[in-house]
């Protein structure tokens, strides 16, 4: 059943999670500590060839926390760049991205037209039609049946680089590894996976356009960011996962 546990990257800890620095203490406590023994298991490390882990926070990159793992007989160091989820409400979601269009404009070779209409659903570009249902901004079913279709039809053009961007990022601290922590102070549970595995899991299915007038690409949301007290960081794009479904996949 343990073994079975380890194979799935989920288990209950024996002890609860409040933050990161909480995750990097168990790493560091790993010839103790239960739960970092099954995480080195999960990332392919044999319990008995591991000579030390260091582990540390990281900040402004997808990677919350950077391990480092010296196994016996070889002469370097492996890096584990890791992303870290608290959850401690299992419905709700969690930010993954927010950058003005701009930004993903340049990052994704964005064509004009398409970052018009993206700065018309973000509300940069107040609505250009006085039956707009919001006089900030213009839902994505506002659009003219051609203008929606554009938008639809560049998100799944280059949906790949998106979903990556926005959940793995670049870089030397790209996240290879996502650690989903129910946060409770006690019998939380856990799962990790491979990055990759998460981006298939929340980027796959053709992008599309929600009953409430937002974008979902797979189980990402994208939407305006709103909030802010009214004040122009509004405006940004953000991206959004419930990073709690992987524990439906059990």
């Amino acid at each position: 059943m343990e073994k079975d546990l380890i194979n799935i990257g989920s288990q209950t800890a024996k002890n609860g999670f409040k933050n990161e620095r909480d995750v990097v203490d168990k790493f560091n406590n790993w010839r103790d500590d239960e739960d970092a023994r099954q995480w080195l298991s999960i990332m392919d490390y044999d319990i008995n060839e591991v000579e030390y882990v260091e582990a540390v926070v990281i900040s402004g990159y997808k990677a919350d926390i950077q391990v480092k793992v010296s196994v016996k007989l070889r002469n370097a160091i492996d890096v584990e760049n890791i992303q870290v989820k608290l959850v401690s409400n299992l419905n709700g979601f969690n930010q993954i991205d927010k950058r003005w269009i701009d930004k993903y404009a340049e990052m994704w070779n964005m064509p004009d037209e398409i970052k018009t209409l993206l700065k018309l659903y973000t509300g940069e570009i107040p609505p250009m039609v006085t039956s707009a249902r919001d006089k900030r901004r213009t839902f994505a079913d506002e659009f003219s049946c051609i203008d929606q279709q554009k938008l639809l039809d560049w998100i799944n053009a280059n949906k790949t680089l998106i979903v990556s961007d926005i959940i793995k990022g670049s870089g030397k601290f790209a996240a290879e590894w996502m650690l989903v922590v129910q946060k409770i102070d006690t019998n939380a549970r856990w799962i990790l996976k491979p990055i990759n595995y998460c981006l298939n899991f929340f980027g796959s299915g053709d992008a599309l356009i929600t009953d409430k007038g937002c974008f979902r690409i797979g189980r990402i949301t994208m939407q305006r960011k709103g909030g802010d007290g009214g004040r122009d960081t509004a405006k940004m794009l953000q991206f959004k996962i419930n990073p709690a479904q992987l524990f439906d996949i059990q």
